[in-house]
């Protein structure tokens, strides 16, 4: 259990004015690509940028890397807040997990979906939108503990949240760590 907050300091800031969506899905990423509509054998290896300049821009290729049993998405483009298709069908047969931010508006998203449907969310400028489920209960006590005030989400909430859905504790030095693949996929019609 958490006992102070998670420091993100390093993605706050910089990363977050240009906007991102990370999302998690419990599945290899070849698949993830298919579901997606894009091609693996077009993804290429690199790694995660290294200061936000290099940062991906909307329409700019995606990243995907393997941790654990998870696919990592990285994306500058607004893929983990479509609620209504793009994450349900990413999340047949699965879990997914979705935090999506552009500090310089104040829009935080957060989406966590079992199967197809979505178990818990938190809209931009709306808030939590549903009865917290029994799962998260203690966590979201743990929240209010450790982030009084309401902050943002991008500022450690939805990092907690997304660490205990997926077991993923996400840092700069995992995502440094870790073996991302570059490519484009089919931008969903609106």
């Amino acid at each position: 259990m958490t006992t102070h907050p998670l420091d993100v300091s390093w993605l706050c800031g910089e990363y977050t004015e240009y906007g991102y969506s990370f999302i998690y899905i419990r599945d290899a990423p070849e698949q993830v690509i298919t579901r997606l509509g894009g091609r693996w054998e077009d993804f290429t290896p690199g790694p995660f940028p290294g200061n936000p300049d290099q940062f991906p821009f909307p329409g700019d290729p995606i990243g995907i890397a393997s941790i654990g049993e998870w696919s990592f998405i990285v994306e500058s483009g607004s893929l983990g807040t479509r609620e209504e298709d793009v994450l349900p069908s990413l999340s047949k047969g699965t879990r997914l997990v979705s935090q999506f931010a552009l500090s310089i508006k104040g829009l935080d998203y957060f989406y966590w979906f079992e199967d197809g449907k979505i178990r818990f969310g938190f809209w931009a400028q709306e808030g939590y939108m549903m009865e917290t489920p029994d799962e998260l209960v203690d966590t979201m006590a743990e929240i209010d503990r450790l982030y009084p005030g309401l902050p943002y989400l991008y500022e450690g909430p939805a990092f907690l949240l997304a660490e205990r859905l997926t077991g993923i504790a996400l840092t700069r030095q995992l995502l440094a760590d870790s073996t991302f693949c570059w490519g484009v996929v089919p931008e969903p019609p609106l």
